[in-house]
C-alpha cells in the first residue's frame, strides 16, 4: 500500500499494480536523463502541458525503480494502462504531485 506522506502512489500497469516512488536516487536519474538540466527547469516544462511520451517512459521507469520494482524503461515502454495517454499523463502528474506537493505542510509563521 502507498503512503502519499513518503511520496508515494500505486498505479495499475498491464493490470499489475505498484508502488512508485520519486526517491532521491530516481530524481537524480530523471536529472540525468535530461543531460542534467535541474528538477526545476524539467518540472516547470510539465507544468507548461509539455510532456512528451519519452518523458511518461522515463518518469514512470524511475518511479517504479523508487518504488521498489525492477522495470526498466523498455518494459514501461510496452506496458497499457486504462485511458490510455490521457492514463500514463495521469500517472506522471499524480506522482510528481505526491513527490512535490506541501499541501499538508504546518502554515509559515509570518
Amino acid at each position: 500500500m502507498a503512503n502519499r506522506h513518503r511520496g508515494e502512489i500505486e498505479a495499475e500497469l498491464d493490470g499489475k499494480h505498484y508502488v512508485l516512488c520519486l526517491t532521491l536516487g530516481a530524481l537524480a536519474e530523471i536529472e540525468h536523463a535530461y543531460g542534467g538540466e535541474d528538477l526545476l527547469a524539467i518540472a516547470e516544462r510539465f507544468e507548461q502541458g509539455r510532456i512528451r511520451a519519452s518523458d511518461a517512459i522515463r518518469v514512470i521507469g524511475a518511479g517504479l525503480r523508487g518504488g521498489g520494482n525492477a522495470v526498466s524503461d523498455d518494459e514501461v515502454a510496452q506496458f497499457r494502462v486504462d485511458g490510455g495517454a490521457a492514463g500514463f499523463i495521469g500517472i506522471v502528474a499524480d506522482l510528481l504531485k505526491a513527490t512535490f506537493a506541501v499541501e499538508d505542510a504546518p502554515p509559515k509563521k509570518p
